[in-house]
């Protein structure tokens, strides 16, 4: 993926795949109706990405694969039920996996190439940075994926889409201990990433409300890649659950490695926003894992189920979380900008502050008064390598 590191424009605009324009669950977003005559014939919307770095695995990562597809497969959808202009055209920026990538790449999208809105970064480590920007040049943001607490209430103009901790994180622990009865239990956290530190606290927070005994919380650095020492320590203990805040591309080792001191699968390993891809990179030792989670594949939702249906079609793999998150915020975004009838950064943060029970793959959708998404969270478990609903 050495290409895609850092692109200046996406020009190419793919018809989609055959049978998709007969979807019935796909409209026109951008209208000649709906838009005026004074909008460009292209709206320029910013794409931030980590296509290098720590938060990847190299140039071929497939979950960053599969999120920028979920980002163009929404704009091919959106561009070809146009029969004339205004067309989406992104301009994508690789943000190394740092802070300064991130910020680095906000102020080229916002001052050279006068985007409309930028959709990322992925990461709440860089989103905490990036968002203020955005908030100072008073332009839209939206983070697809970012989940710490509190990072829409960073301004006025950013908004995420993906589940915050401080949402699901409460309602999982009550749900899980519920049906679990665990008493006693350990958890693992990364303690140099803002999303990883908010989910444990968030953990803590929630399992002392119910009283439900932390017998040990170990740290970890991200990407450390050998938790052997940590999961070592927890099983000594023998909890009756673990749970674990991390980013998605540790989860495989640490799933892995615990199986493979011994720790079994009827101590269930818990973790926030797992999507598929981590659990087929750690194979059996995934089995019993439990999430709580924005979106699930086998969601029966008309919308996802023809999102599923085509993504496989165009791009031959399985969507996962990250790419339902990034297709739904384009159509969101796009969805404002009809509803302003203009790109004015004022008039299209109003029309997403707005939005309300707008149908997407991730259910009816609503933004809160700080710009933080309401719709229904999900519950899943491994069972024989698949994510299940968890019941």
């Amino acid at each position: 993926m050495n290409y895609i590191r850092k692109i200046t424009t996406l020009t190419v605009f793919v018809l989609l795949v055959a049978g998709l324009s007969a979807c019935d669950e796909l409209t026109s977003i951008l209208s000649d109706r709906e838009i005026p005559g004074r909008i460009p014939d292209e709206i320029l919307i910013g794409i931030v990405l980590p296509f290098s770095g720590k938060y990847v695995e190299g140039p071929d990562d497939p979950t960053i694969q599969r999120y920028l597809n979920g980002f163009l497969m929404a704009r091919d959808e959106i561009n070809a039920t146009q029969l004339a202009p205004p067309r989406l055209r992104f301009i994508v920026e690789d943000d190394q996996s740092t802070i300064e990538g991130a910020l680095s790449a906000y102020n080229k999208l916002i001052h050279e190439d006068r985007v409309v809105a930028i959709l990322g970064p992925a990461s709440s480590t860089q989103v905490e940075m990036a968002f203020p920007v955005a908030e100072t040049n008073r332009l839209v943001a939206i983070g697809p994926s970012s989940a710490a607490q509190g990072l829409s209430a960073i301004g006025d103009y950013v908004f995420r889409v993906n589940q915050p901790v401080d949402k699901i994180i409460p309602r999982g622990v009550r749900l899980t201990h519920e049906r679990l009865r665990y008493q006693r239990v350990a958890k693992l956290v990364t303690s140099d990433d803002v999303y990883s530190t908010s989910a444990d606290s968030l953990f803590a927070e929630s399992l002392d409300a119910i009283g439900v005994e932390v017998l040990s919380t170990e740290t970890s650095l991200l990407r450390a890649g050998d938790y052997t020492e940590q999961l070592t320590r927890i099983k000594a203990l023998n909890p009756d659950a673990i749970f674990v805040s991390a980013q998605p591309l540790d989860m495989p080792d640490i799933m892995i490695q615990a199986r493979q001191i011994g720790i079994g699968t009827d101590i269930p390993i818990i973790a926030p926003l797992l999507s598929s891809t981590e659990v087929q990179e750690a194979g059996d030792a995934a089995e019993g894992t439990i999430t709580f989670t924005s979106w699930s594949i086998e969601a029966e939702i008309p919308k996802n189920k023809a999102f599923v249906r085509n993504f496989r079609a165009k791009y031959e793999s399985e969507p996962n979380l990250f790419s339902a998150l990034a297709y739904t915020s384009v159509y969101l975004l796009s969805h404002a900008i009809s509803n302003a009838g203009s790109i004015e950064s004022d008039a299209i943060r109003d029309a997403l502050a707005e939005t309300e029970n707008f149908d997407t793959v991730l259910g009816s959708f609503s933004f809160d008064a700080v710009g933080d998404p309401v719709y229904d969270p999900i519950m899943l478990i491994v069972r024989d390598g698949e994510f299940e609903t968890f019941e």
